[in-house]
């Protein structure tokens, strides 16, 4: 019998292994992305590192943190870098849950500069119609072919866990839970700020979280994104984020590192 009907088939299946599919009975692991090198550099001193792969030009650590099965990777910084990233990570590899940590400006009034914010939502504030009248953020499809004006949920065990870990590693009063707002701006404007927190209800704003969400909701995977407090997002953004980028990058980690430990 001729083995050509068998041939087409085993070589469509190599090629969309090859093009990124994650090969079935590889170990399942926790998938860690940020957009920063100083948003991970405290994970990859932690972390048992056994290999590296190179991806469409983003690399990713394979290992083990906290006794976990991980891969981390520094996607980028902004919506299409960190989508592209964490899609990439989930077609290669066997990810069983998502976790994003990182920086962001604070918007509401309460938290402060170097306090965490556990996203329980998010949401891409830069996503809408801009006309005569100016920018309206769209709560329904504004006749572009995607849905806009979404809010993206976290996963809530996941949210719980995160939001422990925060209380144990930097004390109950330095942490948030609510609506983080994604957009591709490194927002320094007061005037911002508050319609921010005036249609979204926001607590920090930053460049990837609600990329990173809709990705994971189109392939069922569960998520949460938790932001240290760079800066307040406003006038004096930029010296503050100077100042304070690199604690907040390390606490934000962390916290991570703490959290992993409750993860099962």
């Amino acid at each position: 019998m001729s083995n050509k009907k068998f041939l087409i088939p085993a070589l469509l299946a190599a090629l969309l292994c090859f093009t990124g599919c994650a090969p079935k009975g590889d170990d399942e692991r926790i998938g860690i992305i940020s957009a920063m090198d100083n948003e991970i550099s405290v994970l990859l001193e932690n972390a048992e590192i056994e290999k590296e792969d190179m991806i469409a030009g983003t690399k990713y650590y394979v290992g083990k943190l906290r006794g976990k099965n991980v891969v981390i990777t520094r996607a980028g910084i902004g919506k299409v870098r960190a989508s592209s990233g964490v899609t990439a990570m989930l077609n290669r590899y066997n990810i069983s849950k998502v976790l994003f940590t990182g920086i962001a400006g604070g918007v509401a009034d309460g938290p402060q500069i170097l306090d965490e914010i556990v996203a329980t939502r998010l949401v891409e504030h830069d996503y809408g119609i801009i006309s005569n009248d100016g920018f309206t953020w769209v709560s329904g499809d504004p006749g572009i072919s995607r849905e806009a004006g979404e809010f993206y949920y976290c996963d809530e065990a996941l949210v719980e866990l995160a939001y422990k870990a925060a209380v144990e590693t930097i004390g109950k009063e330095h942490v948030f839970k609510g609506t983080i707002a994604s957009g591709d701006q490194f927002i320094a404007s007061e005037v911002y700020v508050e319609r921010l927190k005036k249609e979204y209800n926001a607590y920090a704003c930053e460049m990837e979280g609600a990329s990173v969400a809709v990705i994971c909701i189109k392939y069922g995977k569960p998520f949460v994104v938790i932001r240290a407090l760079s800066d307040k997002a406003d006038g004096i953004a930029n010296s503050n984020y100077e100042n304070f980028g690199n604690i907040a990058g390390a606490n934000s980690s962390h916290i991570l590192l703490k959290m992993l430990e409750y993860i099962k």
